[in-house]
Formats: structure tokens, C-alpha cells, sequence
């Protein structure tokens, strides 16, 4: 009997883990994505906008180590970088506007008040 046992060949070992570096790598490729997608949501409030862009573009850069979620985190880094130029043009567009559009309501304000 003890003869039959030792022709068997040992089982293989198991397989190895995956690295803790590939997971987080591609947690952050679908979160620059998800980020990137909020960040052309979130561009007219450019208070919550540029910072969720900065967010999105360190996760997609970092997220890029990643070989096969490269793709994922390109397109969150690049709608990041979007959503953050959008956010930065709308910002400047309210501080140039801003004063000619409260003049606009002022007026038109006043011009109200006029009518009897």
C-alpha cells in the first residue's frame, strides 16, 4: 500500500498572491476616472471643481503604474485636466464679469424701483 501512495506526485503550491501595489494601483485608475467624470460635473463651482481635478490627476498619474489599468487612468487624468482648466476659465471669467453683471442688475434694479 505504501507503494501505491509514493508515485504520486506532490501537489503544486499555490498560486502567489497578487501585490498590494497592483490592487492599489488599479483603485486608483478607476477612482481618477470616477474623480475625472465628477470633475466635468463639478467645473461651474470652481471651489469644489479644481480641487476634485487635482484629486482626479494625482490619482490618474499614479494609477498609470498600473499596465492594465493604463488606459483607465489616462482617461481620468486627462478628464481631470479638463475639468480643472474649465474650472480655472470659469474662475477668471467671474472675476471679470463679475462686476459688470452686478452693475447690469443694479440697474435694471433701480430702473424698477422708478416705475410707479
Amino acid at each position: 500500500m505504501d507503494q501505491q501512495f509514493s508515485n504520486v506526485p506532490p501537489p503544486p503550491p499555490p498560486p502567489a498572491p497578487a501585490s498590494a501595489g497592483t490592487d492599489n494601483q488599479r483603485i486608483m485608475a478607476i477612482a481618477s476616472l470616477v474623480i475625472g467624470i465628477l470633475t466635468l460635473c463639478a467645473w461651474l463651482l470652481p471651489i469644489c471643481g479644481i480641487p476634485l481635478g487635482i484629486i482626479g490627476a494625482v490619482l490618474g498619474y499614479l494609477g498609470m503604474k498600473s499596465p492594465t489599468q493604463r488606459n483607465l487612468a489616462i482617461a481620468g487624468l486627462a478628464l481631470s485636466v479638463i475639468g480643472v482648466l474649465l474650472g480655472c476659465a470659469n474662475a477668471i471669467a467671474g472675476v471679470v464679469f463679475g462686476p459688470i453683471i452686478g452693475n447690469v442688475f443694479s440697474e435694471i434694479n433701480q430702473s424698477l424701483q422708478s416705475v410707479p
